[in-house]
């Protein structure tokens, strides 16, 4: 089994990778294992987890997993919306579609780590992109209120969930959240990803389905 460690953004993607993807990949003697990233150590040893503040915190995190050599790959499922301005490439990011964003980032990125191990992933535009996969299931986890009309009508003004836009007020998260004021990305975002499944993610959101070939053909 080829063990994989992704250094995951949050505890929404931890449980992705770890609910989700891991029990896809084990198929194709691929492990994950999720880290979420380590925003600050102290002495003691305590570690506060979850969000990615810096490129220095970035780089040391993965140099930290690539010590680990036991890992076939180290791999990331970071976001493209709000990526810290410091990361390389930010200065030349070009116009265009959020793939080819994050395309140029990811390059940027795996330039300067400079491992053949490792190769980045960032989320067109965030994690909240695969709840525009299928509106209807989505809405099922919103009971309050039925939020599907509203949900297929923003899907069908993008050619993919990946390409609805990062905008702070339009970002996917914020137009769920405008929706439905009480969303929770680590209740509802989980639960809505294990309904609609991985197939439909795939289908509809090509950069991450280029990411999880890649994944599988690590096995």
């Amino acid at each position: 089994m080829n063990r994989v460690l992704v250094s995951a953004e949050g505890q929404t993607e931890e449980t992705f990778v770890r609910e989700v993807l891991r029990r896809h990949l084990w198929d194709f003697n691929v492990e994950l294992q999720p880290v979420v990233i380590t925003t600050h150590r102290v002495k003691q040893g305590r570690k506060f987890k979850g969000g990615v503040l810096s490129y220095p915190q970035t780089r040391n995190e993965i140099g930290r997993l690539l010590g680990d050599t036991s890992a076939v790959a180290v791999t990331t499922l970071y976001d493209l919306y709000h990526l810290p301005t410091d990361f390389p490439g930010q200065s030349a990011r070009p116009s265009g579609s959020g793939r080819n964003k994050a395309l140029h980032l990811e390059a940027a990125f795996q330039k300067d780590i400079d491992s053949p191990r490792f190769r980045p992933h960032l989320q067109v535009h965030e994690f909240e992109a695969f709840l525009f996969v299928d509106p209807v299931r989505t809405a099922t986890f919103f009971t309050e209120i039925n939020i599907a009309k509203e949900i297929q009508r923003i899907r069908r003004e993008f050619p993919t969930p990946e390409d609805i836009n990062d905008n702070p007020q339009t970002a996917p998260s914020k137009r769920i959240i405008e929706l439905y004021p009480k969303y929770e990305k680590p209740l509802y975002g989980t639960l809505a990803v294990l309904e609609i499944g991985l197939e439909p993610i795939r289908a509809e959101c090509p950069h991450f389905d280029s990411w999880l070939t890649w994944l599988e053909s690590l096995g």
